[in-house]
């Protein structure tokens, strides 16, 4: 009988924690075949830990790399390096890493060092701007061009694949891998005595969710939309706005400096995943930055605007769940207002239907590993 194959999960922040949560569990489920190992760097520490919590994952490999204030070249290079010492031990038959984050990046690099196929999860998500996001964007893109394997999200994502070339015989289409998170977390149970989420959770007001932490948005544009967060907090008595401050310091201290004194605005700290997805299932409108939060929200029919110039994840926007605002004060609370005080326009966008996935994402990529590495003789 053949022995199963070694397969290390890589992944190094809150959100890539998230979306491989369940790679991870579809190949525990095929002990005769695989044998899933998880490497984690610790890019971000205590929302990563969070995560693994909830997932009951115990990683075989912690790098620790997190360091206050480190640079995009220290994740570089610390990544790479440590990953170098684990894989000069052991024999991996692939290397599975998600999305866009500056581990990702590296591993895909590490893995083309040691000639290891490497299976790039959230394939072929695009803008038209390398620096937009940074460095997201160009870690995509250079995973891409390392990828043995290109498990594409969304028919677009596909696309935009095949225009950079790739073969479509190295293309397939799973599905998002945080649907199938979302539908195990939005199914449970949950509620908490914890203050101010208790509150917010059990409030008659209407709740507006907001996240905004980009590297991108930094300085004014951040500006620009905890402004408009404080004019919509004057206007709408009847709403609580619901700030999810990330733990950047420099995020941190523009939204305390514009709102902390004001009514009806909660700074909160960034929730754990399950609390959070409750957050998202109790809003009447959410206001983002993030990626995953764009992919998530249509599940749960919560319009959503988008604090961006420039999005990867157009399926939202095409279906009709999502508006791309951009960073403008009078145009986010333009866009807002309206969706706060037009039932009818509301109702439109919540009746789209999630166009990233049906929850059958990792079953899909396990099944394709099984193929492909069978099929080459691993």
């Amino acid at each position: 009988m053949t022995s199963p194959l070694n397969v290390l999960c890589v992944f190094g922040t809150r959100p890539d924690a998230i979306k491989m949560a369940p790679v991870v569990k579809a190949f525990k489920q095929s002990p005769d075949i695989f044998h899933p190992k998880v490497l984690v760097t610790g890019q971000h520490r205590e929302q990563l830990d969070q995560v693994l919590h909830v997932f009951n994952i115990v990683p075989d490999y912690d790098l620790g790399i997190m360091q206050h204030g480190q640079t995009l070249t220290q994740i570089t290079t610390r990544v790479l390096d440590g990953l170098e010492k684990v894989l000069s031990n052991e024999r991996v038959s692939a290397l599975l890493a998600q999305g866009d984050t500056t581990t990702t990046f590296a591993a895909a690099l590490a893995a083309f060092y040691r000639k290891i196929p490497f299976g790039h999860v959230e394939a072929g998500l695009r803008t038209d701007n390398v620096y937009n996001p940074f460095p997201e964007e160009m870690n995509r893109r250079l995973a891409g061009v390392i990828a043995t394997f290109h498990f594409a999200p969304t028919e677009q994502a596909r696309d935009n694949l095949l225009r950079e070339n790739i073969p479509d015989s190295r293309i397939w289409l799973t599905g998002n891998t945080g649907i199938d998170a979302l539908h195990s977390i939005a199914s449970s149970e949950f509620d908490t005595d914890e203050e101010p989420l208790h509150s917010i959770l059990h409030s008659r007001s209407r709740l507006v969710l907001i996240t905004a932490h980009r590297r991108e948005n930094w300085g004014e544009p951040l500006e620009s939309i905890c402004n408009a967060i404080a004019d919509l907090a004057r206007d709408f008595s009847d709403c609580i706005f619901v700030y999810a401050m990330h733990k950047n310091p420099v995020v941190r201290k523009t939204a305390q400096t514009i709102l902390g004194d004001m009514e009806r605005v909660s700074l909160i700290e960034p929730p754990e995943y399950v609390p959070f997805v409750k957050l998202m299932q109790r809003s009447y409108l959410i206001l983002t930055d993030s990626g995953g939060v764009q992919e998530e929200a249509p599940s749960f029919k919560v319009p959503t605007l988008v604090l961006r110039t420039t999005t990867e994840r157009p399926e939202g926007i095409d279906a009709g769940a999502a508006k791309l605002v951009g960073v403008n004060r009078e145009r986010i609370v333009s866009e807002a207002s309206i969706l706060l005080t037009d039932m009818s326009k509301h109702n439109r966008m919540s009746c789209s239907a999630n166009p990233y996935g049906d929850g059958k994402a990792a079953e899909r990529i396990r099944s394709v590993l099984q193929r492909e590495l069978f099929n080459d003789g691993a």
